[in-house]
Protein backbone atom coordinates (compact mmCIF):
# COMPACT_ATOMS: atom_id res chain seq x y z
CA UNK A 1 0.00 0.00 0.00
CA UNK A 2 1.56 3.35 -0.99
CA UNK A 3 2.38 5.96 1.66
CA UNK A 4 -0.29 8.68 1.60
CA UNK A 5 1.59 11.11 3.87
CA UNK A 6 1.90 14.51 2.14
CA UNK A 7 5.51 15.43 1.38
CA UNK A 8 7.35 18.48 0.09
CA UNK A 9 10.93 18.07 -1.18
CA UNK A 10 13.06 20.91 -2.56
CA UNK A 11 15.63 19.92 -5.18
CA UNK A 12 18.13 21.98 -7.14
CA UNK A 13 17.96 21.74 -10.94
CA UNK A 14 19.30 23.48 -14.00
CA UNK A 15 16.65 26.19 -13.85
CA UNK A 16 16.90 26.79 -10.12
CA UNK A 17 15.07 25.31 -7.18
CA UNK A 18 12.04 23.07 -7.68
CA UNK A 19 9.55 21.95 -5.05
CA UNK A 20 8.37 18.36 -5.54
CA UNK A 21 5.07 17.39 -3.89
CA UNK A 22 4.04 13.84 -3.19
CA UNK A 23 1.55 11.80 -1.21
CA UNK A 24 -2.07 12.71 -0.58
CA UNK A 25 -2.81 16.42 -0.02
CA UNK A 26 -6.35 16.07 1.27
CA UNK A 27 -8.30 17.15 4.32
CA UNK A 28 -8.07 13.66 5.86
CA UNK A 29 -4.27 13.47 5.76
CA UNK A 30 -3.62 17.13 6.53
CA UNK A 31 -5.88 16.91 9.60
CA UNK A 32 -3.18 15.00 11.50
CA UNK A 33 -1.60 17.63 13.80
CA UNK A 34 1.99 16.52 13.24
CA UNK A 35 1.54 16.39 9.46
CA UNK A 36 -0.16 19.77 9.33
CA UNK A 37 2.58 21.37 11.43
CA UNK A 38 5.30 19.97 9.20
CA UNK A 39 3.66 21.02 5.92
CA UNK A 40 2.77 24.46 7.28
CA UNK A 41 6.33 25.00 8.43
CA UNK A 42 7.68 23.90 5.06
CA UNK A 43 5.35 26.24 3.17
CA UNK A 44 5.73 29.20 5.51
CA UNK A 45 8.74 30.65 3.68
CA UNK A 46 7.63 29.81 0.15
CA UNK A 47 6.40 32.62 -2.09
CA UNK A 48 6.56 33.22 -5.79
CA UNK A 49 9.73 35.11 -6.67
CA UNK A 50 10.91 35.50 -3.06
CA UNK A 51 13.35 33.74 -0.79
CA UNK A 52 11.86 30.44 0.37
CA UNK A 53 12.91 27.18 1.88
CA UNK A 54 16.36 27.07 0.32
CA UNK A 55 16.83 30.82 0.17
CA UNK A 56 17.78 31.31 3.76
CA UNK A 57 21.11 32.72 2.62
CA UNK A 58 19.29 35.79 1.35
CA UNK A 59 19.24 35.18 -2.43
CA UNK A 60 15.93 35.65 -4.23
CA UNK A 61 14.58 32.36 -5.59
CA UNK A 62 12.01 31.98 -8.36
CA UNK A 63 10.39 28.69 -7.49
CA UNK A 64 9.31 25.89 -9.83
CA UNK A 65 6.74 23.38 -8.70
CA UNK A 66 6.31 19.73 -9.68
CA UNK A 67 2.99 18.21 -8.64
CA UNK A 68 3.09 15.25 -11.02
CA UNK A 69 3.77 12.75 -8.20
CA UNK A 70 0.69 13.79 -6.20
CA UNK A 71 -1.65 10.84 -5.67
CA UNK A 72 -4.64 12.92 -4.58
CA UNK A 73 -5.46 16.56 -3.87
CA UNK A 74 -8.77 18.05 -2.75
CA UNK A 75 -9.87 21.64 -2.13
CA UNK A 76 -8.07 21.79 1.24
CA UNK A 77 -4.69 20.93 -0.27
CA UNK A 78 -5.31 23.18 -3.27
CA UNK A 79 -6.22 26.11 -1.02
CA UNK A 80 -3.11 25.52 1.08
CA UNK A 81 -0.91 25.62 -2.02
CA UNK A 82 -2.68 28.65 -3.49
CA UNK A 83 -2.14 30.58 -0.27
CA UNK A 84 1.53 29.56 -0.21
CA UNK A 85 1.90 30.85 -3.77
CA UNK A 86 0.58 34.24 -2.72
CA UNK A 87 -2.55 33.84 -4.91
CA UNK A 88 -0.38 33.78 -8.09
CA UNK A 89 0.66 31.00 -10.42
CA UNK A 90 4.31 29.87 -10.21
CA UNK A 91 6.80 30.50 -13.02
CA UNK A 92 6.92 26.79 -13.87
CA UNK A 93 4.28 24.28 -12.83
CA UNK A 94 4.05 20.58 -13.71
CA UNK A 95 0.87 18.80 -12.65
CA UNK A 96 -1.90 16.52 -13.80
CA UNK A 97 -4.97 17.85 -15.59
CA UNK A 98 -7.48 17.13 -12.80
CA UNK A 99 -5.17 18.79 -10.25
CA UNK A 100 -4.93 21.87 -12.47
CA UNK A 101 -8.73 22.00 -12.65
CA UNK A 102 -8.87 21.85 -8.86
CA UNK A 103 -6.36 24.70 -8.50
CA UNK A 104 -8.12 26.81 -11.12
CA UNK A 105 -11.40 26.41 -9.27
CA UNK A 106 -9.78 27.44 -5.99
CA UNK A 107 -8.10 30.42 -7.70
CA UNK A 108 -11.42 31.49 -9.21
CA UNK A 109 -13.35 31.56 -5.93
CA UNK A 110 -10.61 32.78 -3.60
CA UNK A 111 -10.97 36.44 -2.77
CA UNK A 112 -7.63 38.08 -2.03
CA UNK A 113 -7.39 39.93 1.25
CA UNK A 114 -7.65 43.69 0.75
CA UNK A 115 -4.41 45.52 1.43
CA UNK A 116 -4.33 47.27 4.76
CA UNK A 117 -4.36 50.99 4.20
CA UNK A 118 -1.76 52.90 6.18
CA UNK A 119 -3.03 55.12 8.96
CA UNK A 120 -2.78 58.69 7.80
CA UNK A 121 -3.07 61.86 9.80
CA UNK A 122 -6.32 62.55 7.97
CA UNK A 123 -7.81 59.37 9.45
CA UNK A 124 -6.67 60.39 12.93
CA UNK A 125 -8.22 63.84 12.55
CA UNK A 126 -11.44 62.29 11.19
CA UNK A 127 -11.63 59.90 14.14
CA UNK A 128 -11.11 62.73 16.62
CA UNK A 129 -13.79 64.76 14.85
CA UNK A 130 -16.24 61.87 15.02
CA UNK A 131 -15.66 61.51 18.77
CA UNK A 132 -16.07 65.25 19.31
CA UNK A 133 -19.27 65.24 17.26
CA UNK A 134 -20.61 62.35 19.35
CA UNK A 135 -19.71 64.24 22.54
CA UNK A 136 -21.54 67.34 21.29
CA UNK A 137 -24.54 65.20 20.40
CA UNK A 138 -24.65 63.79 23.94
CA UNK A 139 -24.26 67.28 25.43
CA UNK A 140 -27.08 68.63 23.24
CA UNK A 141 -29.38 65.76 24.21
CA UNK A 142 -28.56 66.22 27.91
CA UNK A 143 -29.29 69.95 27.67
CA UNK A 144 -32.65 69.24 26.06
CA UNK A 145 -33.43 66.67 28.76
CA UNK A 146 -32.51 69.14 31.51
CA UNK A 147 -34.65 71.86 29.94
CA UNK A 148 -37.61 69.50 29.63
CA UNK A 149 -37.12 68.48 33.27
CA UNK A 150 -37.30 72.13 34.38
CA UNK A 151 -40.52 72.61 32.40
CA UNK A 152 -41.98 69.46 33.96
CA UNK A 153 -41.07 70.70 37.44
CA UNK A 154 -42.89 73.97 36.74
CA UNK A 155 -45.90 72.01 35.49
CA UNK A 156 -45.83 69.87 38.64
CA UNK A 157 -45.63 72.96 40.86
CA UNK A 158 -48.69 74.46 39.15
CA UNK A 159 -50.80 71.30 39.47
CA UNK A 160 -49.26 69.04 42.13
CA UNK A 161 -52.43 66.95 42.38
CA UNK A 162 -51.80 65.68 38.83
CA UNK A 163 -48.22 64.65 39.54
CA UNK A 164 -46.97 61.05 39.18
CA UNK A 165 -46.62 60.60 42.93
CA UNK A 166 -47.24 56.85 42.84
CA UNK A 167 -44.28 56.45 40.50
CA UNK A 168 -42.16 58.70 42.72
CA UNK A 169 -42.94 56.63 45.81
CA UNK A 170 -42.20 53.38 44.01
CA UNK A 171 -38.86 54.61 42.70
CA UNK A 172 -38.04 56.10 46.10
CA UNK A 173 -38.52 52.70 47.71
CA UNK A 174 -36.45 50.88 45.09
CA UNK A 175 -33.67 53.47 45.06
CA UNK A 176 -33.49 54.22 48.78
CA UNK A 177 -34.99 51.54 51.02
CA UNK A 178 -33.72 48.51 49.11
CA UNK A 179 -30.20 50.00 48.92
CA UNK A 180 -29.78 50.41 52.70
CA UNK A 181 -28.32 46.94 53.46
CA UNK A 182 -25.57 47.01 50.82
CA UNK A 183 -24.63 50.65 51.47
CA UNK A 184 -24.46 50.00 55.23
CA UNK A 185 -22.24 46.95 54.76
CA UNK A 186 -19.86 48.68 52.35
CA UNK A 187 -19.79 51.85 54.45
CA UNK A 188 -19.02 49.91 57.65
CA UNK A 189 -16.15 48.03 55.98
CA UNK A 190 -14.70 51.20 54.44
CA UNK A 191 -14.82 53.04 57.75
CA UNK A 192 -13.21 50.12 59.58
CA UNK A 193 -10.39 49.76 57.07
CA UNK A 194 -9.76 53.50 56.97
CA UNK A 195 -9.61 53.69 60.77
CA UNK A 196 -7.15 50.79 60.92
CA UNK A 197 -4.83 52.47 58.43
CA UNK A 198 -5.02 55.85 60.14
CA UNK A 199 -4.57 54.37 63.62
CA UNK A 200 -1.38 52.62 62.56
CA UNK A 201 0.21 55.96 61.64
CA UNK A 202 -1.19 58.03 64.53
CA UNK A 203 0.01 55.53 67.12
CA UNK A 204 3.62 56.12 66.07
CA UNK A 205 3.37 59.81 67.03
CA UNK A 206 1.11 59.47 70.06
CA UNK A 207 -1.70 61.41 68.33
CA UNK A 208 -4.45 58.89 68.93
CA UNK A 209 -7.18 61.48 69.58
CA UNK A 210 -6.79 63.00 66.12
CA UNK A 211 -8.46 59.94 64.60
CA UNK A 212 -11.81 61.49 65.52
CA UNK A 213 -11.08 64.60 63.45
CA UNK A 214 -9.65 62.72 60.49
CA UNK A 215 -12.42 60.15 60.33
CA UNK A 216 -15.14 62.72 60.93
CA UNK A 217 -14.07 65.10 58.17
CA UNK A 218 -13.13 62.37 55.68
CA UNK A 219 -16.27 60.29 56.10
CA UNK A 220 -18.85 63.06 56.53
CA UNK A 221 -17.48 65.46 53.93
CA UNK A 222 -16.14 63.19 51.18
CA UNK A 223 -16.22 59.42 51.50
CA UNK A 224 -19.82 59.02 52.65
CA UNK A 225 -21.48 60.97 49.78
CA UNK A 226 -19.05 59.64 47.16
CA UNK A 227 -19.46 56.03 48.26
CA UNK A 228 -23.25 56.31 48.32
CA UNK A 229 -23.31 57.96 44.88
CA UNK A 230 -21.10 55.28 43.31
CA UNK A 231 -23.17 52.46 44.78
CA UNK A 232 -26.45 54.07 43.72
CA UNK A 233 -25.09 54.78 40.22
CA UNK A 234 -24.06 51.16 39.76
CA UNK A 235 -27.18 49.74 41.35
CA UNK A 236 -30.12 52.06 40.66
CA UNK A 237 -28.75 54.10 37.75
CA UNK A 238 -28.17 50.98 35.69
CA UNK A 239 -31.66 49.75 36.58
CA UNK A 240 -33.18 53.02 35.35
CA UNK A 241 -31.33 52.79 32.04
CA UNK A 242 -32.34 49.14 31.60
CA UNK A 243 -36.00 49.87 32.40
CA UNK A 244 -36.30 52.66 29.86
CA UNK A 245 -34.21 50.71 27.35
CA UNK A 246 -36.51 47.71 27.62
CA UNK A 247 -39.44 50.03 27.00
CA UNK A 248 -37.71 51.04 23.78
CA UNK A 249 -37.11 47.43 22.78
CA UNK A 250 -40.72 46.46 23.48
CA UNK A 251 -41.98 49.62 21.69
CA UNK A 252 -43.69 50.98 24.81
CA UNK A 253 -42.10 54.39 24.21
CA UNK A 254 -43.63 54.46 20.73
CA UNK A 255 -47.00 53.56 22.23
CA UNK A 256 -46.67 56.43 24.75
CA UNK A 257 -45.94 58.87 21.91
CA UNK A 258 -48.97 57.64 19.96
CA UNK A 259 -51.22 58.06 23.02
CA UNK A 260 -49.83 61.55 23.68
CA UNK A 261 -48.17 60.71 27.02
CA UNK A 262 -45.15 62.91 27.72
CA UNK A 263 -42.05 60.79 28.29
CA UNK A 264 -40.37 63.46 30.39
CA UNK A 265 -43.29 63.90 32.79
CA UNK A 266 -44.00 60.17 33.19
CA UNK A 267 -40.50 58.68 33.02
CA UNK A 268 -37.77 61.25 33.71
CA UNK A 269 -39.46 63.43 36.32
CA UNK A 270 -40.47 60.65 38.79
CA UNK A 271 -37.04 59.02 38.64
CA UNK A 272 -35.22 62.32 39.09
CA UNK A 273 -37.38 63.38 42.04
CA UNK A 274 -36.96 59.99 43.70
CA UNK A 275 -33.20 59.97 43.15
CA UNK A 276 -32.87 63.55 44.43
CA UNK A 277 -34.78 62.72 47.60
CA UNK A 278 -33.09 59.38 48.21
CA UNK A 279 -29.45 60.35 47.65
CA UNK A 280 -29.01 62.62 50.75
CA UNK A 281 -30.73 60.03 52.95
CA UNK A 282 -28.62 57.18 51.60
CA UNK A 283 -25.49 59.33 51.96
CA UNK A 284 -26.25 60.04 55.63
CA UNK A 285 -27.01 56.35 56.21
CA UNK A 286 -23.73 55.30 54.55
CA UNK A 287 -21.78 57.89 56.54
CA UNK A 288 -23.29 56.65 59.81
CA UNK A 289 -22.37 53.07 58.97
CA UNK A 290 -18.83 54.15 58.06
CA UNK A 291 -18.52 56.06 61.34
CA UNK A 292 -19.64 52.99 63.26
CA UNK A 293 -16.98 50.94 61.50
CA UNK A 294 -14.39 53.58 62.30
CA UNK A 295 -15.50 53.72 65.94
CA UNK A 296 -15.22 49.97 66.29
CA UNK A 297 -11.71 49.95 64.79
CA UNK A 298 -10.60 52.93 66.89
CA UNK A 299 -11.84 51.22 70.05
CA UNK A 300 -10.06 47.99 69.10
CA UNK A 301 -6.72 49.45 68.03
CA UNK A 302 -6.35 52.72 69.97
CA UNK A 303 -8.70 52.14 72.90
CA UNK A 304 -10.86 55.19 72.09
CA UNK A 305 -14.30 54.37 73.43
CA UNK A 306 -17.46 55.04 71.40
CA UNK A 307 -18.74 57.49 74.02
CA UNK A 308 -15.55 59.56 73.78
CA UNK A 309 -15.63 59.40 69.98
CA UNK A 310 -19.19 60.68 69.61
CA UNK A 311 -18.74 63.25 72.38
CA UNK A 312 -15.67 64.70 70.64
CA UNK A 313 -17.00 64.51 67.07
CA UNK A 314 -19.32 67.63 67.17
CA UNK A 315 -16.52 69.75 68.62
CA UNK A 316 -13.88 68.88 66.03
CA UNK A 317 -16.06 68.56 62.90
CA UNK A 318 -18.00 71.63 61.81
CA UNK A 319 -21.65 71.26 60.89
CA UNK A 320 -20.79 72.92 57.59
CA UNK A 321 -19.27 69.63 56.43
CA UNK A 322 -22.63 67.92 56.88
CA UNK A 323 -24.53 70.61 54.93
CA UNK A 324 -21.93 70.46 52.16
CA UNK A 325 -22.30 66.66 52.01
CA UNK A 326 -26.08 66.96 51.74
CA UNK A 327 -25.84 69.55 48.95
CA UNK A 328 -23.35 67.38 47.06
CA UNK A 329 -25.64 64.38 47.42
CA UNK A 330 -28.54 66.35 45.93
CA UNK A 331 -26.40 67.30 42.93
CA UNK A 332 -25.16 63.71 42.57
CA UNK A 333 -28.72 62.41 42.59
CA UNK A 334 -29.86 64.77 39.83
CA UNK A 335 -26.79 63.97 37.70
CA UNK A 336 -27.16 60.19 38.08
CA UNK A 337 -30.88 60.25 37.27
CA UNK A 338 -30.43 62.46 34.20
CA UNK A 339 -27.56 60.36 32.84
CA UNK A 340 -29.48 57.12 33.42
CA UNK A 341 -32.59 58.45 31.66
CA UNK A 342 -30.49 59.97 28.86
CA UNK A 343 -28.83 56.67 27.97
CA UNK A 344 -32.09 54.78 28.42
CA UNK A 345 -33.88 57.01 25.92
CA UNK A 346 -31.02 56.61 23.42
CA UNK A 347 -31.24 52.80 23.39
CA UNK A 348 -32.12 51.40 19.99
CA UNK A 349 -34.62 48.49 19.69
CA UNK A 350 -32.05 45.69 20.00
CA UNK A 351 -30.49 43.87 22.94
CA UNK A 352 -26.91 44.78 22.02
CA UNK A 353 -27.69 48.49 22.24
CA UNK A 354 -29.41 47.88 25.58
CA UNK A 355 -26.28 46.30 27.07
CA UNK A 356 -23.97 49.00 25.71
CA UNK A 357 -26.29 51.75 26.93
CA UNK A 358 -26.46 50.33 30.45
CA UNK A 359 -22.67 50.01 30.63
CA UNK A 360 -22.15 53.54 29.31
CA UNK A 361 -24.67 54.88 31.81
CA UNK A 362 -22.84 53.42 34.82
CA UNK A 363 -19.38 54.46 33.63
CA UNK A 364 -20.50 57.99 32.75
CA UNK A 365 -22.39 58.43 36.03
CA UNK A 366 -19.42 57.40 38.17
CA UNK A 367 -17.05 59.60 36.13
CA UNK A 368 -19.34 62.64 36.37
CA UNK A 369 -19.80 62.10 40.11
CA UNK A 370 -16.04 62.07 40.67
CA UNK A 371 -15.57 65.19 38.51
CA UNK A 372 -18.37 67.00 40.36
CA UNK A 373 -16.85 66.05 43.70
CA UNK A 374 -13.49 67.46 42.59
CA UNK A 375 -15.23 70.68 41.59
CA UNK A 376 -17.04 70.90 44.93
CA UNK A 377 -13.74 70.32 46.77
CA UNK A 378 -12.10 73.24 44.95
CA UNK A 379 -15.04 75.64 45.16
CA UNK A 380 -15.93 74.98 48.83
CA UNK A 381 -12.42 74.43 50.16
CA UNK A 382 -12.90 77.10 52.86
CA UNK A 383 -16.20 75.73 54.19
CA UNK A 384 -16.16 73.44 57.21
CA UNK A 385 -12.36 73.19 57.41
Amino acid sequence: MPDLTPTLLVLSGHDGLCAHLGGCWSAATLAVPATWAGIEQALSGVAVGTAGLAGAAGASVDWAWDLSALQRMDHTGAQLLWNAWGHRWPRQLVLQAHHRAMLERVAQYTTPAPPSAPTLWVDVVRRIGQNLWLLLDHAHAMLRLLGQLLLDVITLARAPQKGPWRDVSGHLYRIGATALPVTALVGFMIGMVLAYLIARQLRQYGANTFIVTILGVALIREIGPILAAILIAGRSGSAMTAQIGVMRVTEELDAMRVMGIAKGFRLVLPRTLAMTLAMPLVAVWTTMAALLGGVWAADTVLGITPSHFFATLPAVVSVGNLWLALCKSLAFGVAIALIACHYGLRVRPDTDSLGRGTTASVVTSITIVLLMDAGFAVIFKNIGL
